[in-house]
C-alpha cells in the first residue's frame, strides 16, 4: 500500500499513455462515433468508461502477475511480443502488396 499513489509514477503513466494514444485506433474510433452519432458527450463518457475499465483490468492483472513473475521477465516478454507483432504486421503488409 505504500505505493498507492506516487505522483512521479502518475505523471509517467499519464504522459506515456497520452502520447501513445494520440492518433491510434481508439481515437479514430471515437472520432468516427462522434461523426456518426453527433453525440460527443455520450461518446466521450462511454469511451472514457471503457478506457477506465480496460486500464483497471490491466493494472489489477499486472499487479497480480508481477507477484508471480519477476518484472524483469515481464519486460522481456512484452518486448518480444511487441517486436513479434511488428514483424507480423510488416510481413502481412508486404504479402498483401505483392
Amino acid at each position: 500500500m505504500k505505493n498507492l499513489l506516487s505522483w512521479e509514477i502518475f505523471t509517467l503513466a499519464f504522459s506515456t499513455l497520452f502520447i501513445a494514444e494520440m492518433g491510434d485506433k481508439t481515437q479514430l474510433a471515437v472520432f468516427s462515433l462522434v461523426t456518426d452519432s453527433r453525440a460527443p458527450l455520450s461518446v466521450f463518457l462511454g469511451a472514457s468508461l471503457a478506457l477506465i475499465l480496460v486500464t483497471l483490468i490491466g493494472a489489477l492483472f499486472g499487479n497480480l502477475v508481477s507477484k508471480i513473475i519477476p518484472p524483469h521477465f515481464l519486460k522481456i516478454g512484452a518486448g518480444i511480443l511487441f517486436v513479434g507483432i511488428g514483424f507480423f504486421t510488416l510481413w502481412e503488409s508486404l504479402i498483401k502488396t505483392s
